[in-house]
C-alpha cells in the first residue's frame, strides 16, 4: 500500500506529546521536553515510515539505555487493552514503540516476545516480529505456535498477521517468500478460530503465499474442505481470492464452480467511442444447450492501453449466478472509464474479455479517446 500524505500527519507534534506524556507516567526520569524535540525535528520532511523511525530513535536517545529496563518502561506505559476485536488500535502513537522493539530489541528475546505480546492487544506487533523472524526465526516460530492458543484474540491475529511473507507496509520476508512451511502449523491451529477477525487473517496469510506457491495454498484448501463449517468455507474462498481473480480453474472448482458446460456468449459494447470520464455498457449473453443448471462466476477483463502502447489486463467482478438449463441469460453492466489515483489513462482500443468460471468466452472493443 502507497503511504497517503494524509497518514504522515498522524505522527506530529501532538502525537509525539501525547507519547512523551504516557511514557512519562510510567517513569519520573523521562525528559518529556527533550523527547518531543527529538521526535519532531524537521518533521515537515518526512513521510510516515520515517517519522516512525524517528520516534524510535528519540526513545531510543532518551530511555535508558539498558534495552530491558526501556522495554518495561514502555510496556507499562502501554493504555489499557483493547476490549474486543472491533476495537483495533489506540493510534498510531504506539507505532514508534513497536520501532523500538525491532530496532533494539534483537539482543534481548524474551523482554522483546513480552512487549510485543502487550502491545499488540493496544496496536500491533506484525511489524516488529519482522526482524526476529529474519534474526531468530526457530524461536521466533515456536514461541508464535505456543501463542496461537492465547486467550486474547489480538494475541492470537498477531501469530498470523506477523508472519504474513507479503504484508503491506512491511518488509518483505525473502526467506518466506521462498519457503512458507513454517508458517503452515500456525495456520492450522488458527484457521477454525472462533473470531473472524483472526480467520480473516489467516485467509490473507493464504492469499499471500497463494501468489507465489499456489499449488501448496490449494492442496491445503482442498484438505480444509473435507467437512468445512460455513465460516472455514468462507475462509477458503477468501484465501483464494487471487486465483479466483485470475480464472484458476482448480480455485474455482473449490468453490463450486466447475467447467461451463455448452455454453455460447456474446458480448455487445456501446458506445464504441468514448472520451475520458464517460463510460461504456456492456451488454452479455449467455446461452446454453445444457440441459443441466449451471453455477457461473462472472467476471470482465478491462485491457487497459498503457502509455508505450501495449496493454494491461484488470479483472473486474460482474456476478454470480445460476443458469438453468437449455436456457439464456442476459446481463448489463455500466463501466466508467475515469482517471484514478491508481491508474492513468491513455487513448487507443481498449479489448474487454469475459471471463466464465475462469475461462475467457467472449470479447469486444472499444476506442478511448483523451
Amino acid at each position: 500500500m502507497s503511504e497517503d500524505k494524509a497518514f504522515k500527519n498522524l505522527l506530529g507534534k501532538d502525537a509525539a506529546t501525547q507519547l512523551a506524556a504516557q511514557v512519562g507516567a510510567a517513569w519520573q526520569g523521562f525528559d518529556q521536553q527533550r523527547f518531543v524535540k527529538l521526535a519532531t525535528n524537521k518533521l515537515g520532511d518526512l513521510e510516515l515510515t520515517d517519522r516512525v523511525k524517528q520516534f524510535s530513535r528519540a526513545l531510543a536517545q532518551t530511555l535508558p539505555a539498558d534495552v530491558p529496563t526501556a522495554l518495561d518502561i514502555l510496556t507499562r506505559s502501554l493504555p489499557v487493552p483493547l476490549p474486543d476485536c472491533e476495537a483495533v488500535t489506540h493510534g498510531f502513537v504506539l507505532w514508534p514503540i513497536g520501532q523500538f522493539i525491532a530496532d533494539r530489541g534483537l539482543d534481548h528475546f524474551e523482554p522483546s516476545m513480552n512487549a510485543m505480546v502487550e502491545l499488540t492487544q493496544r496496536f500491533s506487533s506484525e511489524f516488529a516480529v519482522r526482524p526476529f523472524l529474519e534474526h531468530h526465526p526457530e524461536a521466533t516460530f515456536d514461541r508464535l505456535r505456543t501463542l496461537c492458543l492465547d486467550p486474547n484474540p489480538h494475541v492470537r491475529r498477531w501469530c498470523s498477521e506477523g508472519v504474513r511473507p507479503r504484508l503491506p507496509w512491511g518488509k518483505r520476508l525473502g526467506a518466506l517468500v521462498d519457503d512458507p512451511s513454517p508458517i503452515f502449523p500456525i495456520l492450522e491451529r488458527l484457521k477454525d478460530d472462533p473470531e473472524l477477525y483472526v480467520r480473516r487473517s489467516v485467509a490473507n496469510n493464504l492469499n499471500d503465499i497463494a501468489k507465489d506457491h499456489p499449488a501448496r495454498v490449494l492442496a491445503i484448501c482442498r484438505r480444509w474442505s473435507d467437512g468445512a463449517s460455513e465460516e472455514r468455507k468462507w475462509l477458503i474462498k477468501h484465501a483464494l481470492r487471487t486465483l479466483i481473480k485470475q480464472g484458476h480453474p482448480e480455485a474455482l472448482a473449490l468453490i463450486g464452480y466447475d467447467n461451463p458446460q455448452r455454453l455460447q456468449a456474446s458480448l455487445r459494447i456501446q458506445p464504441r467511442t468514448i472520451e475520458v470520464g464517460e463510460s461504456v455498457r456492456l451488454e452479455l449473453e449467455l446461452v446454453t444447450t445444457s440441459a443441466r443448471p449451471q453455477k457461473l462466476l462472472v467476471d470482465y477483463v478491462v485491457h487497459f492501453v498503457r502509455a508505450d502502447g501495449t496493454a494491461g489486463p484488470k479483472v473486474f467482478k460482474w456476478t454470480t449466478t445460476t443458469l438453468a438449463g437449455r436456457k439464456k441469460l442476459e446481463l448489463a453492466k455500466n463501466h466508467p472509464m475515469k482517471k484514478t489515483t491508481i491508474r492513468a489513462l491513455y487513448a487507443g482500443k481498449h479489448r474487454v474479455e469475459v471471463q466464465v468460471n475462469g475461462h475467457r468466452v467472449t470479447e469486444a472493443f472499444f476506442v478511448l479517446r483523451t
